[in-house]
């Protein structure tokens, strides 16, 4: 087998990316995101670190810190409206390692899997179907 010059070259400078790399991803599909469902989202908090605290772990009942892709935290909706918030801040964690994990096994971009989360977790939380979901992801493709 023979491998060529500019298949190193290509690659051998490259890293997997960060956690600022994963959080510029985020931010950008939250930008991208059309109303009224991005108005909904103004306030939510994006972190990522690489794998879920051992609480997460726990309250998720969680084998592998490699089973969760990202998680909501925060208050729904519905309370948000009657301003009964208790100080809650609104975030989505998106954990690294799963989610290049993830990557690395399915034939879809980064950025389609980090967008795909941060809609999901969201979307559940504000109590979207699985369908209004889908139809919000093909909006923003």
């Amino acid at each position: 087998m023979t491998i060529h010059t500019d298949a190193l070259s290509n690659w051998q400078g490259r890293r997997a990316p960060s956690l600022d790399d994963i959080t510029q991803i985020a931010q950008a599909a939250l930008a991208d995101l059309p109303e009224p469902f991005a108005g909904l989202t103004r306030d939510v908090v994006v972190r990522v670190e690489d794998f879920p605290d051992q609480d997460v772990m726990t309250e998720m009942g969680l084998e592998t810190p490699f089973d969760i892709l990202g998680l909501y935290s925060g208050s729904m909706t519905p309370y948000r409206e009657t301003g009964d918030m208790g100080g809650t801040v609104n975030m989505v964690f998106l954990y690294r390692r799963p989610l290049l994990d993830y990557w690395a096994e399915y034939d879809e971009t980064l950025g389609h899997l980090v967008r795909h989360v941060l809609i999901h977790e969201i979307g559940h939380h504000m109590g979207l179907s699985d369908e209004a979901m889908h139809a919000l992801e093909e909006q923003t493709d």
